[in-house]
Protein backbone atom coordinates (compact mmCIF):
# COMPACT_ATOMS: atom_id res chain seq x y z
CA UNK A 1 0.00 0.00 0.00
CA UNK A 2 1.79 3.10 -1.06
CA UNK A 3 1.75 6.82 1.57
CA UNK A 4 -1.01 8.25 -0.35
CA UNK A 5 -2.95 5.28 -0.14
CA UNK A 6 -1.95 4.95 4.33
CA UNK A 7 -3.04 9.28 4.01
CA UNK A 8 -6.51 8.42 2.25
CA UNK A 9 -7.61 5.62 4.75
CA UNK A 10 -6.10 7.76 8.04
CA UNK A 11 -7.94 10.54 6.67
CA UNK A 12 -11.10 8.93 6.58
CA UNK A 13 -11.12 7.49 10.08
CA UNK A 14 -10.24 10.40 11.68
CA UNK A 15 -12.88 12.72 9.78
CA UNK A 16 -15.64 10.07 10.61
CA UNK A 17 -13.90 9.53 14.35
CA UNK A 18 -14.31 13.61 15.10
CA UNK A 19 -17.21 14.31 13.54
CA UNK A 20 -18.83 11.67 15.88
CA UNK A 21 -16.97 13.27 18.89
CA UNK A 22 -18.13 16.61 18.10
CA UNK A 23 -21.88 15.36 17.20
CA UNK A 24 -21.61 17.00 13.27
CA UNK A 25 -23.92 15.47 10.94
CA UNK A 26 -22.48 14.66 7.60
CA UNK A 27 -24.05 18.05 6.31
CA UNK A 28 -23.66 20.64 9.37
CA UNK A 29 -19.76 19.21 9.03
CA UNK A 30 -20.24 20.72 5.16
CA UNK A 31 -21.83 23.67 6.15
CA UNK A 32 -19.18 24.49 8.89
CA UNK A 33 -16.25 23.52 6.64
CA UNK A 34 -17.78 24.84 3.42
CA UNK A 35 -16.89 21.84 1.64
CA UNK A 36 -19.76 19.52 0.01
CA UNK A 37 -21.23 17.15 1.66
CA UNK A 38 -20.56 14.31 -1.51
CA UNK A 39 -16.88 15.34 -0.79
CA UNK A 40 -17.22 14.56 3.03
CA UNK A 41 -18.73 11.36 1.81
CA UNK A 42 -15.51 10.60 -0.64
CA UNK A 43 -13.24 11.13 2.18
CA UNK A 44 -14.92 9.26 5.08
CA UNK A 45 -14.66 6.64 1.97
CA UNK A 46 -11.34 6.94 1.42
CA UNK A 47 -12.40 8.10 -2.30
CA UNK A 48 -10.48 10.93 -2.65
CA UNK A 49 -7.24 12.19 -1.95
CA UNK A 50 -8.57 16.14 -0.88
CA UNK A 51 -6.57 19.15 -1.40
CA UNK A 52 -4.47 20.73 1.29
CA UNK A 53 -7.35 23.56 1.69
CA UNK A 54 -10.26 20.74 2.14
CA UNK A 55 -7.53 19.35 4.45
CA UNK A 56 -7.57 22.70 6.36
CA UNK A 57 -10.72 23.53 6.62
CA UNK A 58 -12.08 20.10 7.77
CA UNK A 59 -9.73 20.42 10.40
CA UNK A 60 -10.97 24.12 11.41
CA UNK A 61 -14.54 22.90 10.82
CA UNK A 62 -14.39 20.30 13.70
CA UNK A 63 -11.19 22.02 15.72
CA UNK A 64 -8.52 19.58 15.69
CA UNK A 65 -5.13 20.04 13.81
CA UNK A 66 -4.05 18.41 10.57
CA UNK A 67 -1.70 16.00 12.38
CA UNK A 68 -4.94 15.22 14.75
CA UNK A 69 -6.74 14.23 11.45
CA UNK A 70 -4.24 12.14 9.98
CA UNK A 71 -3.50 10.18 13.32
CA UNK A 72 -6.22 10.35 15.85
CA UNK A 73 -4.85 7.88 17.87
CA UNK A 74 -3.20 9.60 20.90
CA UNK A 75 0.40 8.99 21.87
CA UNK A 76 2.22 9.06 25.02
CA UNK A 77 2.87 12.42 26.61
CA UNK A 78 5.96 13.18 24.73
CA UNK A 79 6.51 11.83 20.93
CA UNK A 80 8.82 12.19 18.81
CA UNK A 81 8.53 12.59 15.19
CA UNK A 82 11.35 11.33 12.79
CA UNK A 83 12.44 13.79 10.31
CA UNK A 84 10.96 10.94 7.65
CA UNK A 85 7.67 10.66 8.85
CA UNK A 86 7.31 14.99 8.64
CA UNK A 87 4.13 14.87 6.03
CA UNK A 88 4.00 16.67 2.62
CA UNK A 89 0.67 18.26 2.07
CA UNK A 90 1.89 20.26 -0.85
CA UNK A 91 4.33 20.77 -3.90
CA UNK A 92 4.90 21.90 -7.17
CA UNK A 93 7.28 20.69 -9.79
CA UNK A 94 9.25 23.56 -8.96
CA UNK A 95 10.12 22.82 -5.99
CA UNK A 96 8.06 24.61 -3.55
CA UNK A 97 6.60 22.71 -0.75
CA UNK A 98 5.21 22.47 2.68
CA UNK A 99 5.80 19.41 5.42
CA UNK A 100 3.65 19.07 8.52
CA UNK A 101 6.03 19.04 10.97
CA UNK A 102 4.30 18.34 13.98
CA UNK A 103 1.01 18.87 15.91
CA UNK A 104 -0.51 19.40 18.90
CA UNK A 105 -4.33 20.07 20.54
CA UNK A 106 -3.30 22.95 23.17
CA UNK A 107 -6.25 23.55 23.66
CA UNK A 108 -6.62 24.07 20.29
CA UNK A 109 -4.92 22.46 17.46
CA UNK A 110 -1.37 23.89 17.36
CA UNK A 111 0.70 23.27 14.21
CA UNK A 112 4.28 23.35 13.07
CA UNK A 113 5.10 23.34 9.51
CA UNK A 114 8.12 24.13 7.09
CA UNK A 115 7.27 25.50 4.04
CA UNK A 116 9.47 26.07 1.06
CA UNK A 117 8.49 28.34 -2.11
CA UNK A 118 10.60 28.80 -5.31
CA UNK A 119 11.09 32.16 -7.02
CA UNK A 120 7.69 33.45 -8.37
CA UNK A 121 5.73 30.89 -6.80
CA UNK A 122 2.86 31.09 -4.09
CA UNK A 123 0.12 29.54 -2.26
CA UNK A 124 -3.08 31.16 -0.76
CA UNK A 125 -4.50 30.74 1.65
CA UNK A 126 -8.69 30.93 2.75
CA UNK A 127 -9.35 32.59 6.35
CA UNK A 128 -9.18 30.47 9.26
CA UNK A 129 -11.50 30.81 12.31
CA UNK A 130 -11.64 33.67 14.20
CA UNK A 131 -8.89 33.82 17.08
CA UNK A 132 -6.12 31.75 14.53
CA UNK A 133 -3.09 33.27 15.06
CA UNK A 134 -0.12 32.25 12.50
CA UNK A 135 4.06 32.65 13.62
CA UNK A 136 6.16 33.02 10.75
CA UNK A 137 10.23 32.64 10.88
CA UNK A 138 11.94 32.92 7.46
CA UNK A 139 15.10 31.34 7.38
CA UNK A 140 16.36 31.74 3.93
CA UNK A 141 15.09 34.34 1.36
CA UNK A 142 12.05 36.54 1.30
CA UNK A 143 8.69 35.95 2.32
CA UNK A 144 5.93 38.12 0.44
CA UNK A 145 3.16 37.64 2.87
CA UNK A 146 -0.40 39.42 2.05
CA UNK A 147 -2.92 39.40 4.44
CA UNK A 148 -6.04 40.44 3.53
CA UNK A 149 -4.78 42.52 0.64
CA UNK A 150 -2.10 44.32 2.20
CA UNK A 151 1.77 43.41 1.24
CA UNK A 152 4.44 42.46 3.40
CA UNK A 153 8.29 41.58 3.19
CA UNK A 154 9.58 39.69 5.50
CA UNK A 155 13.43 39.28 5.03
CA UNK A 156 15.80 35.97 5.89
CA UNK A 157 15.92 36.29 9.94
CA UNK A 158 12.65 37.95 10.48
CA UNK A 159 9.35 37.07 12.06
CA UNK A 160 5.91 37.75 11.70
CA UNK A 161 2.77 36.58 13.20
CA UNK A 162 -0.53 37.80 12.51
CA UNK A 163 -4.54 36.74 12.86
CA UNK A 164 -5.17 34.65 9.72
CA UNK A 165 -9.22 34.95 9.72
CA UNK A 166 -9.16 36.42 6.71
CA UNK A 167 -7.61 35.91 3.26
CA UNK A 168 -3.86 35.58 3.12
CA UNK A 169 -1.04 34.74 0.56
CA UNK A 170 2.85 33.26 1.15
CA UNK A 171 4.72 34.32 -1.58
CA UNK A 172 8.18 34.40 -3.09
CA UNK A 173 8.60 37.72 -5.55
CA UNK A 174 12.00 37.32 -4.94
CA UNK A 175 15.18 35.30 -7.04
CA UNK A 176 16.52 33.23 -4.75
CA UNK A 177 14.01 30.35 -2.80
CA UNK A 178 12.24 31.29 0.20
CA UNK A 179 12.23 28.83 3.38
CA UNK A 180 10.01 29.47 6.20
CA UNK A 181 8.97 27.83 9.49
CA UNK A 182 5.32 28.43 10.39
CA UNK A 183 3.30 27.75 13.66
CA UNK A 184 -0.14 27.82 13.37
CA UNK A 185 -2.62 28.49 16.56
CA UNK A 186 -6.37 27.62 15.98
CA UNK A 187 -8.83 28.25 18.80
CA UNK A 188 -10.91 25.32 20.03
CA UNK A 189 -14.05 24.71 18.88
CA UNK A 190 -17.04 25.56 21.44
Amino acid sequence: MSDLDLLTQSLARSVKHWRAVRGFTLDVLAARANVSRGMLIQIEQARTNPSLGTVVKIGDALGVSITTLLDYEQGPTVRVIPAEQAVRLWHTDAGSYNRLLAGTEAPGPLEMWDWRLMPGESSPSDPHPAGTTELLHVTAGELTLTVDGVEHRVPAGASVHFEANVPHTYGNTGAEPMEMVMAVSVPPVT
